[in-house]
């Protein structure tokens, strides 16, 4: 027989605790410590492999690695530069765009005007040919104003 003294639930719940009058935290440790060392049952579900959870106060944060003012103040600047790299390649391609735009604009507006000076024009005076004319001929008949021609 091994010489480890073996806890029981027993033994826990009926030891009438200690208290020391003079140091009240102290012995309000030692009971969370006796707490922990007690052996878990078996739950109620039968899922014997869950633990059971801490409390988000329990865990230890930590602040992570302390940087140096320089290091600090180079890295903004790094960053500042980035952003400012970034902001200047995104105007240049914006401009781009625009210039592209424009471009595209005057050409259909050049092709939309020479498609109006090449266009062969037949005044109609008699404006009972209209009315004698067939529903076909009456569709391909477009107004245009000729004044400025």
């Amino acid at each position: 027989m091994t010489s480890e003294k073996v806890t029981r639930m027993e033994d826990i719940l009926n030891a009438a605790p200690v208290q020391n009058k003079d140091t009240p935290e102290s012995s309000t440790n030692a009971e969370k410590r006796e707490r922990q060392r007690i052996p878990r049952g078996k739950p109620k579900s039968g899922r014997i492999w869950k633990e059971e959870k801490t409390k988000f106060s329990s865990i230890i944060k930590t602040r992570g690695i302390r940087l140096s003012f320089d290091k600090k103040q180079k890295l903004r600047e790094d960053l500042k530069r980035v952003k400012e790299m970034s902001r200047a390649i995104k105007a240049r391609k914006q401009a781009e765009k625009e210039a592209k735009k424009e471009r595209r604009r005057e050409n259909l507006k050049r092709a939309e005007e020479n498609r109006k000076k090449s266009e062969i024009v037949q005044v109609i005076k008699n404006t009972a040919k209209i009315k004698r004319m067939k529903k076909k001929q009456l569709r391909m008949i477009e107004k245009r104003d000729t004044t400025n021609m």
